[in-house]
């Protein structure tokens, strides 16, 4: 569990098209084995400390002639910035996707002071 020691509570959110491989013949959609896109989100503003980031699909387009593979994850969170990670296996084609991603977390305080 992630304690949070601040009242000033900051939500950021957004939607991010990760990858449309359909249009151009990239690798998700005529691929196979293992295959992973990257994509840094940015917060609108800092966190004090690292947020509780969580992601979730918002868009789905898959061939339904195969079994659907996927591992979304987000890693690498500090106080301005995340890498959002898709990975797919085997022969799983995927058209495009577009994630939706919410961070939750301590601000800092404009009245707060750092004292050496």
């Amino acid at each position: 569990m992630k304690k949070i020691k601040s009242n000033l509570i900051g939500i950021d959110q957004g939607d991010v098209a990760l990858f449309s491989d359909f249009e151009d013949g990239g690798d998700m959609w005529t691929g196979e084995g293992s295959r992973e896109r990257r994509a840094k989100v940015h917060f609108s503003e800092p966190f004090k400390s690292a947020p509780s980031v969580t992601c979730s699909v918002s868009l789905w387009d898959v061939d339904y002639s195969t079994n659907i593979r996927a591992d979304l994850t987000a890693q690498n969170i500090t106080t301005s910035d995340f890498e959002m990670v898709f990975s797919t296996w085997d022969n799983t084609r995927i058209a495009r996707i577009r994630v939706s991603w919410m961070a939750i977390g301590e601000l800092r305080d404009d009245d707060e002071w750092d004292i050496p």
